[in-house]
Parts: C-alpha cells; sequence; structure tokens
C-alpha cells in the first residue's frame, strides 16, 4: 500500500491530487529572543595569536603518464585538488631584538611537499559505454627562497646556548682540572611557522604521447601540468592590542554600560 493523501480542490470538478510520501509535520512554538547587556572595559590586552609572516605563491611544474585501463578514446572531464604534506620555515638569517634573546628571521627557506590529486573521467571505445574514473596523485616537492621584502611581518626566533666553564689545577697552575666542568646551557621552544593552503591555479595539456586516429583508443595520458600555488605562512606570537574587554553583563539596571 502506498503512502499518498488526495487532496480535493474546493469548487473544482477535477479529480483529487495525490501527493505521495506523505508524512505529518508539527507546526513550531515562537520563541523570543532579546540581547545580553553587555559591559566595556578600556584594556591593552596581550593576544597569542596565529600572525601571517608572508602569502607567497610558488609555481609548480609536474609532468607524468597516466595509465588507462581500459583505454580511451575521449577525456570527458578533470577534476584537480591539491594536498600538502609538508610546509616547513628554515630560518637562515637573522636580525636581533635589542633587550631579549630572541632575532627576527630576515631570510628562509620554505620546504613545500605534496601532490595533485586528479581525477579523470573518460570514455571508452564503446559505442554505448560507461563513463570510466581514474585518479592519479602527482608527487611534488623542492624549496623557495624568502626575503626580507618578502615577509609581511617577521618570524621570531631564539637558539638555545650550551657553555661550559673549567677549572684550574689548585696543586699546579699550569695544568687546567681535566676531570672537573662547569656545564650551563639554556633552551628555547619556538613556534614553528606553519602554512595555510590559500589557492590552487591550473594550467595543464593532456594528450596521448602517440597520436591516434578518431574514435581510435589510447592507453596513456601525458600530463603536463603548470600549478600556482599560493600559501599563507603563519606562525603563534604575542601582540597587543589596544581594545576593549567585553563582559556579559547581569541584566539588572545600571550593570550595562561603558566604564572608562
Amino acid at each position: 500500500m502506498t503512502n499518498a493523501k488526495r487532496v480535493s480542490g474546493q469548487g473544482s470538478s477535477r479529480d483529487p491530487i495525490v501527493v505521495p510520501c506523505q508524512v505529518d509535520a508539527r507546526q513550531q512554538a515562537y520563541l523570543t529572543n532579546q540581547a545580553i547587556p553587555l559591559v566595556t572595559q578600556a584594556a591593552t590586552p596581550t593576544l597569542k595569536v596565529p600572525v601571517a609572516v608572508a602569502e607567497r605563491t610558488i609555481q609548480v611544474v609536474t609532468e607524468a603518464d597516466i595509465p588507462l585501463n581500459p583505454p580511451a578514446t575521449e577525456i570527458k572531464r578533470v577534476l584537480k585538488d591539491v594536498l600538502l604534506t609538508q610546509c616547513k620555515l628554515i630560518p637562515v638569517e637573522f636580525q636581533p631584538i635589542p633587550g631579549t634573546d630572541f632575532r627576527f628571521v630576515t631570510r628562509a627557506k620554505l620546504f613545500v611537499e605534496g601532490y595533485i590529486r586528479k581525477n579523470i573521467e573518460y570514455a571508452s571505445d564503446s559505442c554505448n559505454g560507461v563513463l570510466y574514473d581514474r585518479v592519479a596523485n602527482l608527487h611534488f616537492s623542492g624549496f623557495t627562497e624568502l626575503t626580507a621584502g618578502d615577509f609581511t611581518s617577521f618570524p621570531i626566533w631564539s637558539s638555545s646556548t650550551e657553555d661550559r666553564a673549567r677549572f684550574i689545577n689548585p696543586n699546579n697552575g699550569d695544568f687546567p682540572r681535566l676531570d672537573k666542568y662547569y656545564f650551563e646551557n639554556t633552551n628555547y621552544y619556538n613556534e614553528q611557522p606553519y602554512c595555510e593552503l590559500v589557492r590552487a591555479d591550473f594550467y595543464e595539456i593532456d594528450f596521448s604521447p602517440t597520436m591516434v586516429d578518431p574514435q581510435a583508443a589510447f592507453d596513456t595520458l601525458r600530463e603536463k601540468i603548470v600549478l600556482d600555488l599560493s600559501l599563507k605562512v603563519l606562525q603563534v606570537q604575542q601582540v597587543q592590542v589596544d581594545g576593549s574587554l567585553v563582559i556579559p553583563g547581569n541584566g539588572t539596571d545600571g550593570a550595562a554600560g561603558t566604564q572608562a
């Protein structure tokens, strides 16, 4: 038995309308809402937040031969995505920050690794066949250089220090003590810069490496791809801002307002 309900039109001699798959619905009650009163106080808080230190577009060039089984006669559509498996910033030049043990990074190497995920839809030589789907992951890796002018905000870095002190032989001032040392070391734990994908622009040509006649099948697809990969490089830093603390009020008279 089908779940259907007949709806008759009022003042009409037409046959009733059959509405299939009808289910019961409940009308919802209206709920009121009101604003929460807020109390604000002037403040200059120090936030620990991700800071964009660079935004760059890297060009990646790849070439690959992708086998097709069964063979294809026509490529219908190619969908592409890019996935990063590594993005590491390695500092190589620094500028000291006076009064601290930290330094600004003014030049660095950015190592990038990942793959282009291609989803190829194609037709075979059947007159009334199905569309086939071929997924291929094209690996790429490399590095690029970031100089002082490439940074929108300098990364902050500090190196650990290690030192030791030696002692004179109390019995013979001409010799040091070789069995006694004083060691001192300081370890700084830096925030590792990381990357976020912003945009990927693909430019490519796909073709059979061996020219075939129209309607003939080919079992290899050669792809030459130029990828313009836009990345945002970030580092978690402490930043002081001018603003206000916003605190939910209790809703009583005189609780809401702005205090200097």
